[in-house]
């Protein structure tokens, strides 16, 4: 499970009212290699859910990822952040042994 803050919802919400249809989109969450700590969220806007994804609902908000992001970011929180010392998604997560300073990339 991946859970959504309400600030990260209120974001998302937000971004999905300015696209037709927003109904039909779910948020795709994958962890890909790279990043100074070996490994980087990646999040984006999908329409398509393929026959392996894992799908998630928090809030009304349907999130997709597939089975190998899911073994590095499950029961992680996505949060959203609007302050003067950063602003932009990022996830608070459990299984991260180590972040780097941007807070983009993690280790295991």
């Amino acid at each position: 499970m991946i859970v959504i803050s309400a600030q990260a919802k209120n974001k998302i919400q937000e971004i999905l009212s300015q696209k037709n249809n927003p109904e039909d989109f779910f948020v795709r969450v994958s962890v890909l290699s790279g990043g100074c700590s070996g490994f980087k969220y990646d999040i984006d806007f999908d329409k398509e859910q393929k026959s392996d994804d894992m799908l998630f609902e928090d809030q009304g908000i349907k999130m997709l990822t597939d089975p190998m992001s899911f073994l590095y970011i499950s029961n992680s929180s996505l949060e959203f952040t609007d302050g003067l010392n950063g602003k932009g998604f990022h996830f608070v997560n459990p299984n991260a042994t180590r972040t780097c300073a941007c807070g983009e990339s993690f280790a295991l």
